[in-house]
């Protein structure tokens, strides 16, 4: 059950842009780390202008006034080369399906034990019987 979360300034992008973005999100998902389509968890916030700072250049970067954060939490059975092609896909979506420039597109990763999440039901993802097979260990 990886979940997204992407941090927007307000008032840049329109509703089918941020439905493009979860979109993309969902589908670099979906093939970076062999997760079902319907496994998607997205949700967007927009900041206001005195509540969102990212700065436009750093590192050797030229993000326009549309840059963005994604942050995405996923269990820990995740491979680095899923994370690199997840962190490829994130951006090549974003770009196609939202309109932002690639460098627009920041991304943080957060790896958590299986054991901290849940589908729901008030069940651990360890307690239930389904089959994962998309997850990877090193």
């Amino acid at each position: 059950m990886p979940i997204f979360h992407a941090h927007l300034p307000a008032g840049k992008f329109t509703s089918d842009q941020k439905r493009g973005l979860a979109d993309a999100l969902n589908l670099a998902l979906h093939e970076a780390m062999d997760t079902p389509m319907d496994d998607r968890f997205v949700v967007i916030s927009e900041h206001s202008e005195d509540a969102l700072f990212i700065h436009p250049t750093f590192p050797a970067q030229q993000r326009s006034d549309r840059r963005l954060i994604v942050t995405v939490t996923f269990g820990d059975s995740r491979t680095t080369e899923q994370k690199r092609k997840l962190a490829e896909l994130v951006t090549r979506y974003a770009v196609e399906k939202a309109g932002v420039d690639q460098d627009d597109v920041s991304l943080l990763m957060y790896a958590i034990p299986l054991e901290n999440m849940s589908f729901g039901g008030g069940k651990l993802v360890t307690d239930i019987d389904l089959s994962m097979p998309w997850v990877k260990k090193d």
